[in-house]
């Protein structure tokens, strides 16, 4: 078993087998799932475009009003 400790403002760090396990290097994101009581940790995917996050922007009337910036 592999262990971390959290810091008083609930920081860890992620031991190094578990890194290299997921190929993670810095500045690499991560994503955390939580399923029957356990999290899964898993090397996030990179967003191409990272405004596709902005769903409430997506309207037509957002793209008329933006397209020429």
């Amino acid at each position: 078993m592999i262990q971390s400790r959290i810091t008083s403002k609930a920081q860890t760090t992620i031991p190094a087998p578990v890194r290299k396990a997921l190929g993670l290097r810095e500045g690499d994101l991560v994503t955390y799932r939580i399923e029957e009581g356990q999290v899964v940790i898993s090397r996030a995917e990179p967003i191409d475009d990272p405004f596709v996050t902005f769903t409430e922007w997506d309207s037509p009337e957002d793209t008329e009003g933006y397209a020429n910036l």
